[in-house]
């Protein structure tokens, strides 16, 4: 019985980082990526969906499925509006999600220093397991 991973991705390298991790050591378990939109960039970038899904796609998951298809799989993609780790959170509860795992850093600098770290926040509030890949 496959399980259902849930890799939060923004357009870094420690969220390729963690995908690549979770293609590579869960082959056989359905892997979800999400990149949530914060509520300001929304505004900007389109509207989102009644459920918080949106339909639009950043650029970068072109790069998440070239990624799969290296390690011979799919994976399925998402948009949520929401911060960050809110929007990551509500998913995986609504979804059923039995792990996250994500990269270690995606702000850096003064954006880290007042929003915090998301995994960080994601890793003490999860009600499932959370690997850091650094």
């Amino acid at each position: 019985m496959s399980r259902q991973l849930l890799v939060p991705m923004d357009d870094s390298e420690p969220a390729r980082a963690a995908l690549e991790h979770a293609l590579a050591l869960f082959p056989d378990d359905e892997i979800t990526v999400v990149h949530a939109v914060d509520e300001l960039e929304a505004q900007y970038g389109g509207r989102g969906g009644s459920d918080g899904e949106r339909d639009d796609e950043p650029d970068f998951f072109a790069d998440v499925k070239s990624i799969a298809a290296e390690y011979d799989t799919t994976v399925e993609t998402v948009v949520v509006d929401g911060t960050a780790a809110e929007a990551i959170l509500e998913y995986a509860e609504r979804e059923d999600v039995d792990q996250l795992i994500m990269g270690s850093e995606g702000r850096s600098g003064v954006s880290r220093m007042l929003l915090g770290s998301v995994a960080e926040q994601v890793a003490r509030r999860s009600p499932v397991p959370v690997t850091i890949v650094r």
